[in-house]
């Protein structure tokens, strides 16, 4: 659906709700970590395509104990796969929600700004034109700005050569 000003309401209540769910996804996951994002960088990306890689590499070490290195846990290997398993339909949930939520956040906070600019000059122009009660909002309002009105005013004021 292509996108159009977002009208809605969220209730305290359903907000209330939404994060004490959320709160009790997470205490359902006490194992989860916080990478940095150089640790991140640093680290192997498992995909679709490395997925069978593993599978496969779990079975013939399982099948196969005389060629698994003695470093090598398989029963450790085994229960991150089948981790990584249970997460998955967990994970593209989560990063479905998670988009959805940052392109609406967005998108709020485009229409949100976009109108208060509008306001704002609107009142800006007011109080150009002492309209009563303009001069003290702008005032207010243009600290959003600073100095932007000094650049103005020394670009205006400096000699023209």
């Amino acid at each position: 659906m292509p996108y159009a000003n977002i009208s809605a309401v969220l209730s305290d209540e359903d907000r209330d709700i939404i994060i004490t769910s959320l709160n009790a996804v997470n205490a359902k996951l006490p194992f989860t970590i916080n990478l940095t994002n150089d640790e991140k960088a640093t680290m192997l990306k498992m995909g679709d395509k490395s997925i069978p890689f593993v599978d496969k590499s779990l079975g013939y070490a399982q099948a196969n104990a005389n060629l698994v290195p003695p470093y090598l846990n398989v029963a450790e290997l085994k229960k991150d796969v089948e981790l990584v398993r249970q997460l998955d339909p967990v994970y593209r949930l989560i990063m479905q929600l998670a988009s959805a939520i940052d392109d609406t956040y967005t998108a709020l906070g485009s229409e949100a700004f976009t109108a208060s600019l509008t306001f704002y000059n609107t009142v800006r122009d007011a109080a150009k034109r002492n309209v009563p009660g303009a001069a003290a909002i702008y005032e207010d309002l243009k600290e959003r700005f600073p100095g932007k009105s000094q650049k103005v005013k020394t670009a205006q004021s400096a000699p023209k050569g």
